[in-house]
């Protein structure tokens, strides 16, 4: 078994939010004080914002909780056979999954407490300090290709969303494609990546980025509006471990749901969390930017846009809500 890294090793030592001299931590891990500012350094450029009190050491803001395989893996519908891998830090958890193909069991999951090259859709960015949000990713294959998976995104969506919502998280709703959104902004996104021929067989890497506690720096650097657990949870955010296990539950279930049922049976949850339905749209894409009022979801998940009186469908254009005037 490899030793835990030291960043690790120190962030333990802070996670219950108390203050804690550079003396106790250097003595506790068995390093030089020196050795403890360079790592507390390396956790500050992760983003966690660790402070420093004169004559009091050094704390986080709040306390955090770091995640931990037997404690996901002992609550109910997360041990079903499919390994479920935990990493301190990797490049993304996408990426993590697409190395262990071919031999990766089905509904095989990563987990990573840090993401250094972590992306959302259209390649965006998706910031991910250690600690405070929920970065994973879950492996099914399909026998049908890439054809047959429209509207996997929206199932995807409403699976997570529910995993949320049985872990008392108030207000959410899903913005199509597949983004977890309250009114305070983002919570959550969805990527779903496919690798396959067109008619099959196929794997699909389904990723899920979710804001547990937002700092005030990382807010800033972001260029939408976003929100986390804590604060939809007035302060105190679920428990991380038992949340880990409930999205991977749900994203499980849902996934093996899909393969035999499609969309159809997702459809009718994600018609009572459609953020867009009713709402006044600015649709983006190849054609230049239509106005209209969003119309639900057609039967493969496409976006159904009213313009001018005409409904129309889109399925990968950049689709985004127009703000009301006054």
């Amino acid at each position: 078994m490899h030793p835990e890294p030291p960043a690790r090793e120190l962030l333990h030592q802070l996670a219950a939010g108390n203050a804690v001299s550079g003396e106790a931590l250097a003595t506790r891990l068995g390093v030089t004080r020196a050795a403890v500012w360079k790592q507390i350094a390396a956790l500050r450029a992760m983003g966690l914002p660790i402070e420093a009190r004169s004559r009091a050491g050094y704390r986080m803001p709040w306390p955090l909780q770091l995640l931990h395989i037997p404690s996901i893996i002992s609550k109910p519908g997360t041990a079903v056979g499919a390994p479920i891998h935990l990493h301190w830090e990797l490049d993304s958890t996408q990426d993590a999954l697409a190395r262990l193909l071919p031999d990766a069991p089905d509904l095989t999951v990563v987990l990573a407490e840090h993401q250094t090259l972590g992306r959302g859709r259209r390649s965006h960015g998706w910031l991910s300090p250690p600690g405070l949000g929920l970065t994973l990713s879950c492996l099914k294959h399909f026998s049908g290709g890439p054809a047959r998976l429209s509207g996997l995104s929206i199932a995807m969506g409403v699976c997570v969303v529910q995993a949320l919502a049985s872990a008392g998280v108030p207000g959410l709703q899903l913005k199509w494609p597949n983004d977890v959104v309250t009114d305070q902004g983002k919570l959550a996104g969805i990527l779903i990546e496919v690798s396959g021929e067109y008619d099959g067989p196929s794997v699909v890497r389904v990723g899920v980025g979710l804001n547990v506690r937002l700092s005030p720096t990382l807010h800033g650097t972001l260029d939408q509006p976003v929100t986390d657990l804590a604060t939809l949870c007035g302060g105190t955010p679920p428990d991380r471990n038992a949340l880990a296990a409930s999205v991977i539950d749900h994203l499980r279930t849902g996934l093996l749901r899909f393969e035999q049922e499609g969309l159809a049976p997702f459809a009718q949850d994600f018609a009572h969390m459609d953020w867009l339905a009713g709402k006044p749209l600015t649709v983006s894409g190849p054609h230049g930017m239509q106005t209209g009022m969003g119309r639900g979801i057609d039967a493969h998940g496409a976006l159904r846009v009213e313009i001018d009186g005409r409904i129309t469908s889109v399925y990968s254009d950049n689709v985004s809500v127009r703000s009301q005037p006054g």
